[in-house]
């Protein structure tokens, strides 16, 4: 009693340091993995059958059979240390040659428990395998803890390490994309730095947004920081009973990141790593010979100009006239290929045909991967320490984008006394990448070669000197001066403790976290030098020389405090209880500093900035959450399952008067295959469970300051008393009665396993209601005085399902079992808009009754064949293919669907809408993925397919999509050529050729609107295992190579018209460059157009793991 009194006094001094941490300690707990081991050392041991060890058999017959006496088909037999094995046949019986020396026989089958017997004198073995409840007993990694999968009741999904083994990628986010249904990860380009917001199940809210929390071992953290090989599982909680813990911050779903433990009982050093050549998935065909580029410039700036005027420049960098387009044409039929002259006034002359493309990117680029990992357990001590590299070549030939990732992971733990384990857990990434920039137009460069990067205007003068068109673009490269370099650190340390009670029913557990995440940018702005005249350089760009240095560091807290206590009574009476506290707080700061009068181009140094142009901002925020939690499992006898969750959050994020909610959930399941009355046979049906969950969480997944007053401080234009004064504006208006938007979700599944455990399926389908939705209010009368305030006034429902359908088996081949795996995912959602403010229903905002991601637009009855097409047809020329507003045959023909003779919008209302209508939806539909993993004779093979069944896309006005049709100088995409109407070409795809054309790019319409649903092979592996009687020799444990591939083939509908842009690039333009934002999806900002981006990257690795 004594010792028990001491044990519970020590916890309580560590619970009360721990809840008061005095800033020097840092602890965090790795209770989740450690229960995972302890669930894994209680299960059942291995049955070995025969306790002599005698002389083995040349011939043994015998026969498998279950519990029930049945006759198991296709189990396998095999000698240990052997090549010798085979599979029973039809009724369970076998024949086998054991060689000599062959003393154990290893029988399993998927389901059953493996045996290993030890032969003795028998000529012929019965052997009862046992079905194996490990599938039942597997854990999953779940808030706070782990649950046994079989007494799941909420809506859980979970990946292993398997997901990211033999891959080279630069980040987790681009790994796991695809792999767990309803997990939707969009990726806007491939831009190795490019990671993703995660979102669970869909639309969560149009007003404050959310995406899913992610938890690295318990505590916040950037997936694209990770090193993927450190990684054990991944586990989605998608619905409120499972996320209920996490309080606000799990409103919608939490995806837990767990890492890997140190190997049981044994010491091992793994070292892993590949090679990789890499190159785009696709690269826009343009027309690189100059004058088909030059005569569709000037036809389509003719068409648009109503045939009655000529350009004089092809946009800001060369000069245009026809007859320079008549000695253009000369030339090329006389076989003339110089592409510079120089006129009398020494000034360039340029008959191009230069591929600016194929300027920019090389053709092939590398990157290299290295892991190296140290395991040990002792029993008291063990670690875990990893290190891994990856470096990326880049893809620019020149002021390439050079990217280097670092990763550092050093984990473990001790076992102090039998009843108390202290841990820690500490990882460090440090991230570089130099992105180049362009100081012309500003922004991307894809766009820059779209408006300036013209075929006709070589790179290179005749004297080396830069062309004017190939400064704005890629010579802005080859100058090499500009870019913006980035580093990216965090280090994050958590400690932590697990003291155990009651013969370890019952644990408390603490952990400490500190992280700090430092990121800093230098941006170096320079004119770019180039000649349009002979002998005589000028610059672009003269604004600019500067330099701009912006530093950002978050620091965060966090401390978990919590006990659990689990057992079972009477057998059939299991019980669990955890109830625990959560404190977290961030403070964030920014620093951005700018000067220009750079003394030498190439400096890094702002004190060598010696301008009057001083720019300095900054930016600032700070929050706190804190909530205490409870979760309580019961169980009835394997049979009857119930769960109640719950979580009193509280968040400085919100106003004084709301800062504090209750956040319940309850969940229930029903295991029938354990009922009495369950009569059908296991080998048909194995196991069936369905369950139910409701629960409702607050979202607090929103801006530390969304809920105050704000002032803006600025600096007046007026000189008053020598000085410009300080003044400031008016805050915006906020209503009374502000409140949490909440997200209430009802679920239901289905799980059962067949055939043995062979076939497996799990199944949900739910309801998410987000009520009070922080937007747009009322509109009111001027004589308000300012922006109607936003409050609580939209309400919004998502409701959708997911499956998972897995089949495992294994057959012989070649006397070899041949062990093979298919899973497969499919999911879908939709959201409908239940309340909003839209008093007229204006089509270009939220409506209620609003389909989230609908495309409003016009019927295309194709293409004006001729101008008594035209007279006949409903006026439309609101409709703008030319200047003038004038329509020629071979426009787009609209249908007048409201039949009043005129093709128009009405009042764009939903009352209104004229001839307009939903012609489709931009988000994603019947998002699906395919596993295929197989293993024979030490060869192993995966293939990983993902997709989407359903999906519209409208190029936005600035997609590479339309080409001159968008601006007459953009570039000329090769699937326009002899594709588009002429009077002897009437059936093409697109219409009368005209840039500046709004009747395309403006207007929406079913002619052009595009199905991008896509499947993707997105990972390819082959590899071989060295057998182990080969790698003994070298005190090699295991070693094995592999080749992989990522990205290697895809197919849309989009391709039937273009390969210009993969499916992946049609959300805008580089956001790290431009105004793009597509978190939101293809309704967000599009920025400098759809294409203008980082092309998604496949690659080809080869690969060695090797473990001593």
């Amino acid at each position: 009693m004594k010792i028990l009194v001491k044990k519970l006094l020590f916890a309580c001094c560590l619970i009360w340091y721990f809840m008061f941490p005095s800033g020097q300690l840092h602890a965090a707990s790795k209770d989740k993995e450690n229960e995972l081991h302890k669930l894994e050392a209680n299960s059942s041991l291995i049955v070995k059958q025969g306790d002599s060890k005698q002389q083995s058999r040349k011939v043994l017959k015998g026969v498998v059979l279950d519990s029930m006496n049945e006759p198991i088909i296709g189990a396998s037999i095999a000698v240990k240390g052997t090549t010798y094995g085979i599979m029973t046949d039809v009724d369970g019986t076998f024949t086998i040659q054991v060689p000599e020396g062959g003393e154990i026989l290893v029988v399993s089958f998927i389901g059953y428990k493996q045996q290993e017997i030890t032969l003795g004198n028998e000529s012929y073995l019965k052997i009862i395998l046992e079905t194996d409840s490990k599938a039942l007993d597997d854990v999953v990694i779940v808030g706070y803890g782990v649950q046994k999968k079989a007494n799941l009741t909420g809506a859980v999904d979970q990946v292993t390490s398997e997901v990211f083994e033999n891959r080279s990628v630069p980040n987790v986010t681009q790994a796991l994309q695809g792999t767990i249904p309803n997990l939707n990860i969009q990726m806007t380009d491939g831009k190795p730095t490019r990671s993703a917001s995660y979102n669970v199940r869909g639309t969560t809210s149009i007003g404050q947004g959310g995406n899913a929390l992610i938890l690295i071992d318990g505590v916040e953290g950037d997936p694209a920081m990770l090193n993927p090989n450190d990684i054990a599982s991944v586990t989605v909680l998608k619905d409120a009973a499972s996320a209920a813990i996490y309080g606000a911050r799990g409103t919608f779903g939490v995806v837990l990141i767990t890492t890997k433990e140190p190997t049981k009982d044994k010491t091992s050093i793994t070292y892993s790593g590949s090679f990789s050549i890499q190159k785009p998935v696709t690269v826009p065909d343009f027309v690189t010979d100059g004058y088909e580029y030059a005569s569709h410039f000037y036809e389509a700036y003719h068409a648009w100009n109503n045939y009655s005027a000529d350009p004089k420049n092809i946009n800001k960098s060369q000069e245009f006239s026809l007859g320079w387009l008549e000695d253009f044409r000369t030339r090329r039929e006389q076989g003339i290929t110089d592409e510079v002259t120089v006129d009398a006034n020494g000034k360039y002359v340029y008959y191009g045909n230069e591929d600016y493309y194929g300027a920019l990117y090389k053709k092939n680029t590398y990157a290299q991967d290295h892991n190296l990992s140290i395991t040990g357990n002792n029993g008291k001590l063990n670690y875990y320490l990893s290190g891994r590299f990856y470096g990326y070549g880049g893809l620019f030939k020149y002021n390439t984008d050079d990217y280097k990732m670092m990763n550092l992971r050093a984990k473990g733990s001790i076992q102090v006394y039998d009843w108390l384990k202290i841990e820690n857990n500490m990882d460090f990434s440090n991230m570089d990448y130099h992105n180049p920039i362009n100081v012309g137009e500003g922004g991307s460069i894809w766009r820059n070669i779209s408006d300036e990067g013209h075929p006709t205007s070589p790179i290179f003068n005749p004297d080396g000197s830069l062309s004017f068109s190939a400064a704005y673009s890629v010579g802005d490269f080859i100058y090499g001066k500009n870019g913006i370099d980035t580093n990216n650190r965090i280090l994050k340390n958590t400690t932590g403790f697990t003291a155990s009670f009651l013969e370890n029913k019952a644990h408390v557990k603490g952990d400490f976290t500190f992280r700090n995440t430092d990121n800093s940018q230098t941006q170096r702005r320079v004119p770019v030098p180039y000649s349009t005249y002979e002998g005589q350089v000028r610059e672009l760009s003269t604004q600019y020389n500067d330099l701009k240095e912006s530093t950002m560091r978050t620091e965060y807290l966090a401390t978990n405090i919590y006990t659990d206590y689990e057992n079972t009574f009477n057998d059939v009476h299991y019980f669990k209880g955890m109830v625990g506290y959560n404190y977290e707080q961030s403070k964030y700061k920014r620093t951005d500093v700018q000067r220009n009068g750079l003394l030498v181009s190439d400096m890094e140094n702002i004190n060598l900035a010696l301008g009057d142009a001083i720019t300095t901002s900054g930016a600032f925020n700070r929050w706190r959450v804190a909530g205490g939690f409870f979760r309580l499992n019961y169980a009835f006898n394997s049979r009857y399952l119930l769960e109640v969750n719950g979580r009193y959050d509280g968040s400085s994020k919100f106003p004084n008067d709301e800062q504090w909610a209750f956040f319940p959930s309850v969940s229930g399941g029903w295991r029938i295959s354990e009922e009495p009355f369950w009569k059908v046979n296991r080998n048909v049906l194995s196991d069936i469970k369905v369950r139910a969950s409701y629960g409702s969480l607050g979202n607090g997944n929103v801006s530390p300051y969304s809920y105050l007053e704000l002032l803006s401080i600025n600096t007046s234009d007026r000189v008053l008393n020598g000085l410009k004064n300080k003044y400031t504006n008016a805050p915006g208006v906020l209503p009374d009665g502000l409140t949490w938007e909440t997200a209430t979700t009802t679920d239901v599944g289905l799980d059962f396993s067949m055939v043995n455990n062979k076939l497996t399926f799990s199944g949900d389908y739910y309801i998410r209601k987000t009520k009070d939705m922080y937007t747009t209010g009322k509109t009111l009368p001027d004589v308000f005085g300012a922006d109607s305030p936003k409050g609580n006034y939209a309400d919004l429902t998502t409701k959708g399902w997911e499956i998972t359908l897995t089949w495992q088996d294994r057959f012989t081949l070649g006397n070899k079992p041949f062990n093979y795996n298919i899973r497969g995912t499919l999911s879908d959602y939709i959201s409908t808009i239940d309340r909003y403010n839209n008093a007229t229903g204006d089509l270009n905002d939220y409506y209620v009754g609003k389909r989230v991601g609908e495309i409003w637009g016009y019927v295309t009855e194709g293409l004006f064949a001729d101008q008594a097409d035209i007279d006949n047809h409903a006026s439309q020329t609101l409709i703008q293919s030319s200047s003038n507003r004038t329509t020629y045959p071979g426009d787009v023909k609209i249908k007048d669907l409201n039949n009043d003779d005129v093709i128009d919008y009405g009042n764009n209302t939903l009352s209104d809408h004229g001839d307009k209508k939903v012609i489709g939806n931009m988000l994603p539909r019947y998002t699906y993925s395919i596993n295929l993993s197989a293993d024979w004779n030490n060869f192993f093979f995966s293939a990983f397919f993902q997709g989407v069944g359903k999906q519209d896309w409208y190029p936005s006005s600035e997609s590479i999509f339309w080409g001159q049709y968008n601006r007459p100088y953009n570039n000329l995409p090769q699937w326009h050529m002899g594709n588009y109407w002429t009077e002897d070409n009437k059936d093409a795809y697109l219409p009368r050729y005209a840039g500046y054309n709004n009747s395309l790019k403006a207007t929406p319409q079913t002619r052009y609107l595009q199905n991008v649903a896509y499947i993707r092979l997105k990972n390819l592996q082959v590899g071989y295992t060295i057998p182990q009687q080969i790698v003994t020799k070298a005190k090699i444990q295991n070693m094995r190579v592999y080749v992989s591939a990522e990205n290697i083939w895809s197919w849309s509908p989009l391709y039937k018209h273009t390969k210009d842009l993969d499916v992946t690039n049609i959300y805008g333009s580089d956001p790290d460059l431009t105004d793009a934002d597509m978190s939101s999806g293809l309704n967000g900002k599009r920025g400098s157009g759809d294409g203008n981006s980082y092309p998604l990257m496949k690659s080809f690795s080869l690969g060695l793991s090797i473990t001593f």
